[in-house]
């Protein structure tokens, strides 16, 4: 039977107390929180899913393994690409099903089902943050593209715009910009993501001499406000990330607003607050996307420029552009977007690139994480890729939270019983503290010999998603015979606000006829 044996000795308690309530976090090379997120591409079924026209079953299948690929290598995030061309992941009441499903625009897959519902609840149970992806305003990736009677082009054709053997919704025209919204909103609303997510497409990469066809609702729309066409096109970009951004937060003010613009804001030579490059293409020239701008505003919660570049890269080097994004995030969170796909290609000789990228991000405070672009290169483990991702990270990390988001810390969840079976591990079980906020629970473990406390990321066992029972309960299978652990539980809300710790529980594993002996404090 289960014994109730004595309580702490008086000293070790206080020594648990004393070092839990110590507020000052040791300096760690790998922090416990930090953003790690990979980009799920549906675009040309890029990553997801392989190929159109899969059944149910195969995309299904090939989703949820990859999400647990992702989640064995350590990633706590993934953004998904959900409106890649006008189009929908999901039944939407303004664009059509994406080809990408079932390979003809405006049908659904068969047997019937929602991809995005299924997608956030895979990434849930997987504890996995869910940023839905969205282009705002690009229509097709070619000249052949079949539009589905339902599609908007169909109906208002002088909402769009021709570049490059592309359609375009034109930014310039505010019922095409307010349409563009609707669909994004409808999306925030229906379904229970964590974060909307644009990447760099506003207005398309400019091509050498052919300009981009939108003189007529300039004529229409700017002339009487503008004295040039890049101040009205900037201002047709600010003016939808800033009714978005709104939009947004009075809907459901937890969900991120987030955008991964080009790797650089301004060369130096047009502007001295720009960085030290020389790229061909910037956001804010050629773009027309003042990224700054959205910062300094506090319209979007965080940014990921896109350093697709090695370090060393003359004209656009990672180490500069990290440290210039580094002073430019007016406090909201910066991530780096950082380019896993180019791994052994000129400049990516080094296998370890993207290690020593990220060890160069932890070295800027303001730098709290990364997305790497693409998930394929993690599903084929390309260059071993993955391998060197455990050694970057061989401890889960929580998602950094944002002081300036709402949350609410949840209760200190309790631990009510711990059991052990031989060969079966060691169960915790602990109530739900209530009122139901915590979205999950982290558990950490400690040896003798370790300072106790929830600094240290290399304690944490498991991040636990919240179940809908009142006793929750989890079973720690990695255990040695006579020896003690102590175990913490915190809890976390949905914005990842962490709870101080439960009281400790101290137990010490024995052999086969009698597996654990708990120390506890009543």
């Amino acid at each position: 039977g289960k014994k109730r044996l004595m309580k702490y000795p008086v000293i070790v308690l206080t020594l648990v107390v004393l070092m839990l309530n110590c507020s000052g976090t040791v300096a760690q090379t790998v922090p416990k929180r930090e953003l790690r997120a990979v980009w799920i591409a549906t675009v040309m079924n890029i990553d997801w899913p392989s190929g159109k026209g899969l059944s149910v079953a195969e995309q299904q299948h090939e989703y949820v393994t990859l999400l647990d690929t992702l989640k064995q290598i350590g990633m706590n995030a993934v953004i998904v690409q959900v409106r890649p061309v006008a189009d929908a992941f999901y039944p939407s009441s303004y664009e059509p099903w994406s080809e990408y499903l079932s390979g003809t625009q405006g049908k659904p897959s068969q047997p019937y089902y929602n991809p995005l519902e299924f997608m956030v609840t895979e990434a849930r149970k997987r504890g996995l943050e869910f940023h839905a992806w969205f282009n705002p305003y690009r229509a097709s990736m070619n000249e052949q593209l079949v539009y589905a009677d339902t599609h908007p082009f169909r109906q208002h054709p002088d909402w769009f715009v021709q570049y490059g053997g592309k359609h375009y919704y034109d930014p310039g025209h505010p019922e095409a910009r307010a349409f563009v919204l609707n669909s994004i909103m409808e999306t925030v609303k229906h379904y229970d993501i964590d974060a909307a997510h644009f990447d760099d497409y506003f207005y398309p990469y400019r091509i050498a001499n052919v300009e981009f066809p939108d003189s007529s609702s300039y004529q229409t729309f700017g002339v009487w406000g503008f004295e040039n066409k890049d101040d009205w096109r900037r201002n047709n970009v600010d003016v939808f990330v800033e009714e978005l951004s709104r939009r947004i937060k009075r809907e459901k003010p937890h969900v991120k607003f987030g955008i991964s613009p080009f790797g650089v804001w301004r060369n130096i030579d047009k502007d001295s607050t720009g960085s030290q490059t020389t790229a061909g293409q910037t956001n804010y020239d050629d773009l027309y996307a003042d990224v700054l701008k959205w910062l300094r505003e506090g319209w979007i919660d965080y940014v990921t420029p896109q350093l697709y570049w090695h370090i060393g890269f003359q004209p656009a080097d990672y180490k500069v552009l990290a440290e210039w994004w580094s002073r430019h995030t007016y406090g909201r969170h910066l991530y780096i977007g950082q380019g896993a796909y180019r791994l052994g290609g000129k400049g990516w000789e080094d296998p370890n690139e993207l290690v020593h990228q990220i060890t160069l991000n932890r070295g800027h405070r303001e730098i709290k994480g990364s997305m790497f672009f693409s998930a394929k290169t993690f599903l084929h483990n390309r260059h071993e890729v993955n391998e060197k991702m455990r050694r970057a990270y061989p401890h889960k990390a929580l998602v950094p939270a944002m002081p300036w988001m709402e949350g609410t810390t949840p209760a200190s969840p309790q631990l009510t019983t711990v059991t052990g079976t031989q060969g079966k591990g060691i169960r915790l079980e602990w109530k739900d503290p209530g009122p139901a906020t915590a979205s999950y629970y982290v558990i950490y473990r400690f040896s003798s010999g370790d300072s106790i406390g929830v600094a240290n990321a290399s304690r944490i066992l498991d991040v636990v998603p919240r179940s809908a029972y009142a006793t929750q309960s989890w079973v720690d299978n990695d255990t040695s015979k006579r020896t003690a652990y102590l175990y913490l539980i915190t809890a976390a809300d949905r914005l990842h606000n962490e709870s101080t710790p439960g009281e400790p529980m101290q137990i010490k594993t024995r052999g086969k006829r009698r597996p654990i002996k708990i120390i506890r404090r009543n």
